[in-house]
Order: structure tokens, then sequence, then C-alpha cells
């Protein structure tokens, strides 16, 4: 092979900084490389970065094999153990030209292998400019990095070290520059980004960045964020969401599971009451607005009847995308130290939230399908396209990576169906994302 390929895995934040990786060793002339910017956040995660670098080496036998992510900076020693890999960096330096520049001599001494740094050392998060998100039609942009809170089942601190942000000004001048290389839709990216701001001057929140942008960036015709912790939304994020209509109407909620005690357990900073308060709250001030969130099924101690709630719980918030994880223990966490359920039991309960998960999205779409409304879309270059509240659609002869009015006409079994109404011009593109 030539040039430099990057596998990803995880977050959107890791598609993020795969760009940053590629930018920094395309720089320093690194060639016939192989990046994989690894994570954490699960075992199986791990696993799957593992099964990746070996099938990498098997198709790719001659290339530098470059290991780096949460993954990578948590056990960089599993990693340099694996036949395959040539060298492991650590979080910090993965976005580095100097990092890629070390590598230009193919050998690397067994002693040089790893190169991973005390992440809990870090106190800056530096801006990384980039020109676009390779194979994406919209465009991912880190605001904040790690993570000052330790839930007891997350290892993902450990990856990142803890919380700091990117400067508004770097986030506004980057937001800016995608814009003006085609991009029409930016997602805010971060591991905690509704902590953002409160290492800079003058603590602005997430909400004073969100305003900042939008307000400096008028070009932009969409924003939205990835995963975010709803307690602590602020006043101007709230008011953002009600009235903005730029600012997307859906939101991938960090909610975990549906029991209070669980939640305690887990060391979370929301009970249940507040998970539901908030998504009624957002569906008064911007009816058919959506929510995704993440879910964690068979957590230590988990009984049947506090697993029911992470069940009810979907339909009390009105979930459309769930995301869920069979609990995984972490070396390092407290929750690995607490009495863990039976692998067997997990699973099966993993499949059960599944399953009411898949529900809730089937009524999501039926609901959708039902209304035949038209819709301002972002088609993806697989010919996927994304309504404003994230919903997915196919629609014949869409203009894959631009703006284009769809109706809807019907569904199928994962995504609605459309036809197109026309493509949407350039010149009227702020008025896209009316809500």
């Amino acid at each position: 092979m030539s040039g430099v390929r990057v596998l990803t895995f995880g977050c959107r934040l890791n598609t993020f900084e795969s760009e940053t990786m590629r930018t920094a060793a395309e720089t320093a002339g690194l060639n016939n490389a192989v990046l994989v910017n690894t994570c954490a956040v699960t075992a199986d995660a791990v696993r799957q970065a593992r099964q990746a670098i070996r099938r990498a080496r098997r198709e790719h036998p001659h290339a530098r094999i470059v290991v780096s992510g949460c993954a990578a900076q948590t056990e960089p020693e599993s990693f340099a153990e694996m036949a395959e890999v040539d060298a492991v960096i650590g979080n910090d330096l993965k976005g580095r030209v100097s990092t890629y520049s070390k590598l230009l001599d193919f050998g690397v001494a067994e002693s040089e292998k790893i190169r991973v740094n005390d992440i809990m050392a870090v106190r800056e998060t530096a801006p990384q400019m980039i020109d676009a998100v390779e194979g994406h039609a919209r465009a991912f942009v880190q605001v904040q990095n790690g993570c000052d809170h330790r839930c007891t089942f997350c290892v993902i601190p450990f990856g990142r070290g803890n919380s700091r942000s990117v400067p508004m000004g770097a986030v506004v001048d980057q937001i800016a520059r995608l814009v003006d290389n085609g991009y029409h839709e930016v997602v805010i990216t971060g591991v905690d980004a509704t902590s953002y701001g409160a290492d800079l001057p003058g603590k602005p929140s997430l909400g004073t960045l969100t305003a900042t942008i939008l307000r400096q960036v008028p070009e932009l015709a969409r924003l939205r964020l990835s995963s975010i912790d709803s307690i602590e939304v602020d006043d101007q994020l709230m008011d953002l969401i009600a009235n903005e209509p730029r600012f997307m109407p859906h939101l991938h909620l960090s909610l975990q599971h549906g029991d209070d005690l669980i939640l305690k357990r887990m060391k979370r900073r929301h009970g249940r009451n507040d998970a539901i308060r908030f998504c009624e709250t957002v569906r008064s001030l911007r009816p058919g607005f959506a929510f995704g969130a993440d879910l964690i099924a068979g957590f230590p101690t988990e009984t049947e009847e506090m697993f029911a709630r992470s069940l009810d719980i979907i339909d009390e918030c009105g979930i459309a995308f769930a995301h869920v994880f069979p609990y995984s223990p972490r070396a390092g966490t407290p929750a690995a130290r607490m009495p863990q359920l039976d692998r067997s039991l997990v699973k099966a309960r993993a499949a059960r939230l599944r399953e009411k998960a898949a529900q809730a999205q089937d009524a999501h779409l039926a609901r959708m399908a039902q209304e035949r409304d038209t819709h301002q879309v972002l088609v993806e270059f697989s010919g996927m396209s994304r309504t404003e509240n994230f919903t997915p659609v196919v629609a014949q002869d869409a203009p894959r990576g631009q703006m284009a009015l769809i109706r809807i006409t019907g569904r199928e079994t994962n995504h609605l169906t459309g036809d197109l109404v026309e493509q949407a011009a350039d010149d009227i593109r702020p008025a896209f994302a009316t809500g």
C-alpha cells in the first residue's frame, strides 16, 4: 500500500482525532502506514481493535502499524506485545507531526516501541486544524477532552486524562474553515462536552460556545452536539435548544441506567427523574425533538426489578435511538470489584434491552412515516440521509454530500423512505435547519 490508512474505533471524538492523526502523519512524510485509533470503553472494543490490527498486517505485510487511542493509552504493553505492531503512541502525542517524524525509519527498537506519557499530567488540549473528515458528509470538531468525573464503570479518564477545553476562538476558526470547505453540518464533540469551559478564563459554558459559533459562523447551516450529560445543560444552551433553528433537534444522552440505586453505584450525577424531566422539558419547548441514549445492561448488583426500570425509561424519556452495552468490567475501575452478575445473564439482559430499544425506534419511524412531512436533510455518501432530528431516510437520486428537501413517503425496517423534492441551494443554506 501507499499513503496513510486510519482505522477508527469508538466515539465521534475519535473520528475527529483520526483526521488529525492522518494529517500529522502525512505532513511528517510517513508513508505505507496503518494508524489504528483504538477505543477502551468495553472489552469488546479492545478485542475488535486487536482483530483489526492482525487483519491489517495480513493485508499489508510491509506497512508500519502504529497504534494509539484510549486502549493504547490504558494498556500499551499489551499492544506492544503484538508482533504485528510497530509502535504504540499515547493519546496526547497522536496528533503531533513530531510523533510521526520519529517513525520515518522503519526499524523501531523494542525498547522504543511504546511512547506513552502520563495522561493525567496533560493540562491543555491544543486546537487541531483539519480541512475535512474523510468519508463523512458532516464534520466533527473537538471542543473538549478528558473527564474530571469518575464513574465507577468507566476507564476513559485513564485514557483521556482530566477535563480540558479548546479555546472558543480556535473552535470558531476550525468550524469556519470546514464550512469554507463545503461542510453544511458540524458536530461538536468531547469526552464530557457539557463540562466545557470550566478550565478556561471566564469559564464560558457549552451554551456560550454554541451561541458564539452560530453567531460568528452564519454560513453554518446545521450544528449538532454529540453525547451530553443532561444534568449539566446550562440555561443558554437550553435557550438555543428551544429557539435556534440551526441547532438540530436531536441530543444523545449519557443516560446509562434507569434505576436510582444503580445510578448512584455508577456514580452518575443525575437521577431517574432528572432524565425524564429534562426530556419532557425539551419536548415541551421544541416538539419533534428526538433523543438517543447510552444504556448499560447487567451492571454489578443489578436485580431484575432494577433492570426493569431501564426498560421503562426508554418509554418515559421517549428514547428513539438507544445504544445498548452489556456491562464490561474494566481493570482498575471500582465497578470491577463489585459483585458481578453471571455473563450469560448480562448478555440476556442486553438482548432484552436492545429489543425494547428496537421497538421504540420502530414506533418513532412509524410516527414520522405517518406524518409524511417534508424534511431538510443532509445526504451522506452512503446514500442515507438524516433529517433534522437525525432520523435516517433513503431517497432515490438525493445528491450525496449535499443538502436536499425530501418528502417522507413510507418506511423500511430501520429507516424512512422519501422522494427528492429539490436539492437545496447554497444561498439559502441557513434556512435549512428549521425544527
